[in-house]
């Protein structure tokens, strides 16, 4: 976990998720760890592409982005608020292992 990083517990984002309000889930990891599973709802962007591909990325809506264990995500938030100043991201803590451990125990983390 980076300092300075915005965080989202997988609690958090299960709430966000069953609720009503706007929101987008972004995956960042390789496509191999995508097809053994993924949270249903999200937009997938590998990693080497989100900052160039960063106009895709909503910045009016609260954004959860989520790898396998947190540390790639957080390492594109940061990126992402430094070098194009978005103020609506949040790391997913643990990524989608702390979502299957938390949350849905079926999902495949591979």
């Amino acid at each position: 976990m980076m300092a300075g990083v915005p965080q989202m517990t997988a609690n958090e984002l299960s709430l966000l998720v069953k609720g009503n309000a706007p929101h987008f889930i972004l995956d960042i990891r390789e496509i191999h760890e995508v097809e053994t599973g993924h949270l249903e709802q999200s937009v997938h962007i590998p990693m080497a592409f989100c900052l160039s591909r960063q106009a895709e990325i909503p910045r009016d809506i609260p954004v959860a982005v989520y790898c396998r264990s947190g540390a790639r995500s957080s390492a594109i938030v940061s990126a992402l608020m430094t070098k194009y100043g978005f103020t609506n991201l949040h790391s997913l803590t643990g990524g989608i292992t702390a979502w299957a451990k938390d949350i849905d125990p079926q999902i495949e983390v591979g």
